[in-house]
């Protein structure tokens, strides 16, 4: 064991890349002092070791109905049910504005699959959005997963519908949606979604389009290690070829309570150990990022297995309503992060 751990080390500090082999075998085999070694050697080929950047940043979640009834959600609303919403314009706007007291920069959107909003109806929200904020914020305005959905159901073709989001101003669709990028944990937990295989059709027509995108995975569902490392594996093989490159990779784990699915969340320190591994692997993503949403002060450990950015969340309706709890004394998690020797530093968003 010794031996094959020594060579894969001596890869990563040749800076070769590891096969999948590989990190199976550091995931399972390595000591978490040396998953931090090394992803932070990993880490130095493009970042100063000791510096780590952040945002404050909301996750606005402008509807609740969605028709792909995933058993991990804790968040959707069928269109019969109960409890359904839709936000107006001036009801996002005042989400928008409450970021903006905390000092924000950044505004993701994320919905779900309504069935009956059309890709124009998404176009002239974040449109009038931009309008009204006139350059004061970056806008994330979909998701890949909700993206595809749309084009489908406004029978465009992804080229088209990337075409038409730009020409309105978009210019992010973030990999959200993506889960594990596994077909057969897909057909288990979110066979209404999409399979793998188009949803990069997607992404790649999104940075044809001259729009930026991220990656994204989420771990402690009932997944195999095999299904991580496809999910992984994926990512890497279509980074190579991209259009554009994809600045940045996010890894945040699943919360079990209020849905179908349920089970019992994984330890931080599995958390912390892929996220090694992620960046170890990863060797074509500039930026890692741990999840302070999901992980709390906890994910700032993060910073030592191979993350070099984190986002402090305002609010996120999905995972909130899964269990996750967010903070909004920001000044704590940052001096966490510094008592963990790293030099904080607020970032802009990342550039296209």
């Amino acid at each position: 064991m010794e031996k094959n751990l020594n060579r894969i080390a001596s890869k990563v500090g040749n800076k070769e890349r590891i096969s999948r082999s590989d990190a199976r075998f550091l995931f399972t085999e390595a000591s978490d002092q040396l998953l931090s070694e090394l992803a932070t050697a990993a880490k130095k080929r493009f970042h100063a070791g000791d510096v780590a950047t952040y945002l404050i940043m909301a996750i606005v979640n402008y509807t609740n109905v969605c028709v792909a009834k995933c058993d991990y959600c804790s968040f959707y609303r069928l269109p019969h049910q109960a409890g359904t919403y839709l936000l107006n314009f001036n009801q996002v706007c005042e989400r928008i504005d409450a970021l903006r007291a905390f000092g924000g920069t950044l505004v993701s959107f994320n919905g779900g699959f309504h069935p009956k909003l059309q890709l124009k109806d998404y176009a002239e929200l974040f449109s009038r959005v931009r309008e009204r904020y006139r350059g004061d914020l970056e806008f994330f305005e979909m998701t890949v997963a909700e993206f595809m959905f749309s084009c489908k159901l406004s029978k465009l073709t992804y080229d088209e519908g990337a075409a038409m989001l730009r020409d309105a101003g978009t210019r992010w669709v973030t990999g959200g949606g993506a889960e594990i990028l596994d077909d057969a944990f897909r057909m288990r937990h979110s066979p209404g979604k999409f399979k793998v295989d188009d949803y990069f059709k997607a992404q790649n027509a999104i940075l044809r389009a001259g729009l930026g995108s991220t990656a994204t995975q989420v771990i402690g569902f009932d997944e195999s290690l095999d299904e991580r490392l496809n999910h992984l594996e994926a990512l890497r093989t279509f980074q190579d070829s991209a259009p554009r490159k994809l600045p940045s990779f996010l890894c945040w784990t699943y919360k079990p309570w209020n849905n179908e699915l349920g089970g019992t969340e994984i330890s931080s320190r599995e958390y912390l150990r892929w996220l090694a591994v992620c960046r170890i692997f990863l060797d074509n993503f500039e930026n890692i990022r741990t999840s302070v949403l999901t992980q709390n002060e906890k994910g700032l450990e993060g910073l030592k297995f191979g993350a070099n950015d984190f986002d402090l969340p305002t609010e996120d309706e999905v995972t909130q309503k899964a269990g996750a709890t967010i903070t909004h004394d920001f000044e704590r998690i940052l001096s966490a992060a510094r008592a963990a020797g790293f030099k904080v530093q607020y970032r802009d968003p990342f550039p296209l």
